[in-house]
């Protein structure tokens, strides 16, 4: 199919770049995001490949979107003053939005959209951590490092397979690795909401009184 047919297909079917995307949350959470394809998308709206095409361009260009999406979806409002617990409820809802889609930290690993949902996000992310932070270095590199840690996290808490920790459980033997045998029952805590608090807390206390290196 030619683009001028596939603008006529599209302009036939009259769906937008919005229907896209919704469509492709619908598959990702049938399917997950290893089965998120552009047959799998137009299946779901009932149009062929090249008009689902037409819109995203690229698979690449979609998931900048989702993940856009998944950030665009975060409310900005009613956040705590202080700037510490400004950015630890911000993350927290940067956590919730991510659990709430189906690979939902996957999805937007590896991404930074240059679209307004996420880059709104990071604005308000770097201007509380910078009203703590001891250099605007330290408020852009914190920034960095909580969101990797909360991304991190998620993904390992929607992944939780338990068979995992049962064959760590297995191989870890108290004489071989002294270190890690005692905390072995921590070091696997599915308790996320726990951990993530604490790794936070840990990173934004240190942010506030650790410059980062100038050059």
């Amino acid at each position: 199919m030619t683009k001028k047919q596939a603008g006529a297909d599209r302009a036939k079917v009259g769906i937008t770049l919005d229907d896209v995307i919704g469509a492709a949350f619908d598959v990702l959470a049938k399917s997950g995001l290893a089965k998120l394809s552009t047959r799998a998308i137009a299946g779901e709206l009932g149009v062929s490949m090249n008009t689902v095409m037409w819109h995203i361009r690229t698979k690449d260009r979609l998931l900048d979107a989702m993940a856009d999406a998944v950030l665009a979806g975060i409310d900005l409002e009613d956040l705590p003053e202080p700037w510490d617990d400004q950015v630890i409820e911000l993350l927290e809802r940067l956590r919730q939005a991510m659990l709430g889609h189906r690979d939902g930290a996957s999805l937007v690993a590896g991404t930074f959209p240059m679209a307004s949902g996420t880059i709104t996000f990071t604005d308000r992310m770097v201007g509380a951590l910078r009203q703590g932070c001891p250099t605007p270095r330290t408020a852009a590199w914190t920034a960095w490092n909580v969101f990797y840690f909360t991304l991190g996290l998620v993904q390992e808490e929607q992944a939780a397979l338990i068979q995992d920790r049962d064959r760590l459980r297995e191989f870890v033997d108290k004489d071989r690795y002294p270190g890690l045998a005692p905390a072995l029952d921590d070091f696997m805590s599915v308790d996320f909401a726990a951990r993530f608090r604490f790794g936070v807390e840990q990173i934004i206390r240190s942010a506030a009184i650790m410059a980062a290196p100038e050059d």
